[in-house]
């Protein structure tokens, strides 16, 4: 008989080895815990910017893969003395328990390891029994297997319940603290460690007497092992247990949704934004934001980042958030695409000089064009004639820079713009065509900050780079927000845009004028100067203004989301003045020194600010761009042959060349000297010719409206009557009688404005000018009913 139950016993024993063989063999859950996880933003420096929740409600926060030696201390000495001496199993721990569990008739003690705590959170906490117990205690030998004491530690850590939709030490500690675990002081790990003994019970604001006699004696515990001295425990045993869960930190939140749609929920995304200076700048948006909801502007946006590295260190994708009136709050203006107006208008001034088009100083026309149905006016619907391009630029004139591109062709402009970065103008250049240049092509405040960053990021590295190599390939890079992202620099003697070219680009956006607040702002010495721009889209629905000193560039958009314009809404009054608010704070000046390496000195002709030809009478010597070396030496400088009373323009037709005076003179196209001469009153025109040398109307009159062959429309007045078209010529001299002919049939005289309203029926005609001296001009155009 007893040989018989010997046997059995074996057979019994021999099972039960075989069942643990078999669970010890079964490959446990990878990853242990499969539940979903928060998506937290962390500055720079580690703090928490904001959080998503988990899908499944739970404050669960992305595993972190160290802990803070005072959780550690503490934890091990509340919850497990001898972690790191047995094999997941206390035995006497459990022998301890079934004694207690016995005495009192019903389960109290589980003597538990912090081991055993691991593998029963992972079975999602089933309720207590002898069965389960042996699961946990086989799944714990497993756990002890295959992880370290490390890990099993964070493991722990990561997902122990703090109460309510608590999980982990990371979330519990910003939840109830407002701040990392690493800044928690005892008195807080103490309650750290303790919460998760029984999260229920001893929730934040209840039983507090219960918590505080946990905690208060496991601080003197940790003072009977001299881990802290007694001035320690006597201020940590002060200190005040935390009432209610604190709300976590939204001061990214857009940055946070972008980060989630670029692949990264779940995810602990450490970024390169700077804590203290994001809360100032949305302090500050947030502030000046109040101030244009009176104006019925309801979203601003402002962006910095740090030239030199590309980096970001302050995202505001759009002011109000948590503003009870919905005016599209949500949307993330800073990846939106807008219209930027003006703002891309210093690419094509770069980009014109490095091409040999023109120099920095060199006359652009600024008269009425019509292109094709496209006729752009300037801001303030005036026309100067002609305009030095770093005047046009500082003034940002409209009309000179659609004259530029026409000289540079849209599909080049386009296609380099592409180029250095402006992914959003995914049409055809032949979809924008030369409206591109007044913001014709929808970008993204990212894009336009970087393409900015850019430009004096290329002045940067030429300068700072020797030998040969001088650029470098990650001039032009998008910005980034990520910690680890890293940029591959490779130096080339290539460039997208030229030091030089860079260099007078920046130092022109210097002399921009300020809005009004900051209209005298070089009478204050502490004054800083910023290289900037602004952009005001048609219609007046978007206003941005673009900065840069030595250290940063600011990005700001003011507007409203769902495209509303408003008057007040211009790059200069709306978004200039933050931009440089935020200046105010950052400090520093626009230092740009010049790329010498890169620069040529030059003979420049005053006027024209062409490069001086021979018949320059005014010139001075400036440094240029070695690129401008290409363009023309000055063509508007002509010898005027004169009778000897300089009245009078003659040739050898009808006059002495010995008695002729030979003098330069400063000559414009009619149209463009019609309206010069408003501007300038030092502009003189060219002498008349005399009666008997010149009876030819080249270079005297020219047609402003319409041009030749131009399509021009004939509207209809609101009686159904046909309107009235208005056509308009230019004279050098203002006071000679203008006769008006169409189809050689006269029909007016104009004197000074040589306007005249026409009534053209539809088709094909000829309209002939004719002045005082039978100087004759004829246009051929086209008349198109509605």
């Amino acid at each position: 008989m007893m040989r018989r139950i010997g046997k059995r016993t074996k057979l019994v024993l021999a099972g039960i080895a075989a069942l643990m063989l078999i669970g010890l063999i079964i490959p446990i859950p990878d990853p242990l815990f499969n539940k979903p996880f928060a998506t937290t933003l962390e500055s720079n420096e580690g703090q928490l910017l904001a959080a998503r929740i988990a899908d499944d409600g739970q404050w669960r926060f992305p595993p972190a893969d160290s802990l803070p030696e005072n959780y550690k201390t503490c934890l091990l000495i509340f919850e497990d003395k001898h972690f790191h001496r047995h094999p997941g199993i206390n035995p006497v721990s459990i022998f301890r328990a079934i004694y207690q569990n016995l005495r009192a008739g019903r389960i109290v003690s589980g003597g538990s390891t912090i081991t055993m705590q691991v593998a029963r959170m992972s079975m999602g906490n089933q309720p207590r029994t002898i069965l389960q117990k042996m699961a946990e205690i086989w799944l714990t030998i497993r756990i002890e297997i295959k992880y370290s004491k490390k890990e099993i530690l964070n493991l722990y850590a990561n997902n122990a319940p703090f109460g309510g939709n608590v999980v982990g030490l990371s979330a519990a500690s910003w939840r109830y603290y407002g701040r990392s675990p690493y800044h928690l002081s005892w008195a807080e790990v103490a309650n750290m460690v303790i919460l998760p003994n029984a999260p229920g019970l001893m929730y934040p604001g209840k039983n507090d007497a219960i918590l505080l006699n946990k905690r208060n004696r496991l601080l003197q515990e940790l003072k009977t092992r001299n881990i802290i001295d007694d001035l320690t425990y006597n201020l940590s045993t002060a200190e005040p247990l935390t009432q209610k869960p604190k709300p976590l930190p939204a001061v990214a939140l857009h940055l946070l949704d972008r980060s989630i749609k670029e692949g990264k929920r779940e995810k602990r995304v450490l970024t390169t934004l700077d804590y203290s200076l994001q809360n100032t700048v949305n302090e500050l948006v947030k502030s000046y934001h109040e101030n244009l909801k009176f104006k019925q502007i309801h979203n601003a946006a402002a962006l910095i980042a740090d030239i030199r590295t590309g980096k970001v260190v302050a995202y505001i994708g759009n002011a109000g958030l948590f503003d009870p009136i919905d005016h599209g709050q949500e949307v993330d203006i800073i990846t939106s695409r807008r219209s930027p107006g003006s703002l891309l208008k210093p690419f094509l001034y770069a980009m014109a000089i490095d091409d040999g088009i023109i120099t920095p100083g060199q006359i652009l026309p600024d008269i009425p064009v019509y292109y094709q149905g496209f006729a752009p006016k300037n801001f303030d619907k005036q026309f100067r004639g002609a305009v030095p391009a770093n005047l046009a630029l500082r003034s940002s004139l409209n009309v000179p820079f659609v004259s530029l591109l026409k000289d540079y062709t849209f599909e080049k402009f386009h296609y380099k713009l592409v180029k250095l970065g402006l992914k959003s103008l995914n049409q055809p250049a032949g979809h924008y065509g030369l409206s591109i240049i007044l913001g014709g092509g929808d970008v993204t405040l990212w894009e336009m900050t970087g393409l900015y960053a850019g430009m004096a990021r290329t002045l940067q590295s030429f300068n700072e780079n020797k030998g040969q190599y001088r650029y470098d390939l990650s001039d032009f890079q998008p910005l980034t927000y990520n910690a680890d992202a890293e940029t591959k620099s490779e130096k080339t003697q290539e460039y997208m845009i030229s030091a030089g070219a860079a260099w007078h680009t920046l130092k022109a956006m210097q002399m921009l004028r300020r809005p009004d607040a900051e209209s005298n702002w070089q009478q204050f010495s502490n004054s800083q100067s910023i290289a900037w721009k602004t952009g005001t889209s048609y219609g007046h629905k978007d206003a941005w203004a673009i900065g840069l000193n030595s250290t940063y560039v600011v990005g700001v958009w003011i507007g409203n989301a769902d495209g509303e314009g408003r008057p007040d809404l211009t790059g200069v009054a709306a978004a200039a003045p933050l931009m440089f608010s935020i200046f105010d704070i950052l400090g520093g000046n626009a230092n740009f020194p010049m790329p010498v390496a890169d620069m040529e000195m030059m003979s420049v002709c005053k006027q024209s600010g062409q490069r001086a030809g021979t018949n320059c009478p005014d010139a001075e010597v400036a440094p240029l761009a070695k690129s401008t070396l290409k363009t023309p030496s000055c063509h508007y400088h002509r010898l005027l042959h004169l009778d000897e009373s300089e009245k009078y323009m003659v040739n050898s037709m009808c006059y002495p060349v010995h008695k002729m005076v030979t003098k330069p003179w400063f000559i414009l196209p009619p149209a463009q000297a019609w309206f010069y001469k408003k501007y300038n009153s030092d502009f003189s025109l060219p002498p008349d010719c005399r009666d008997d040398c010149n009876t030819q109307a080249k270079g005297h009159m020219e047609m402003i409206y319409p041009r030749n062959f131009t399509k021009v429309f004939v509207p209809v007045e609101i009686d159904g009557q046909q309107g009235k078209v208005v056509f308009e010529a230019a004279h050098q001299n203002p006071e000679m009688k203008v006769f008006w002919y169409l189809n050689d049939e006269f029909i007016g005289e104009t004197i000074r404005s040589h306007q005249l309203g026409l009534f053209p029926l539809a088709g094909t005609h000829l309209l002939s000018l004719v002045d005082e001296q039978g100087r004759e001009l004829s246009v051929p155009f086209e008349a198109i009913n509605d």
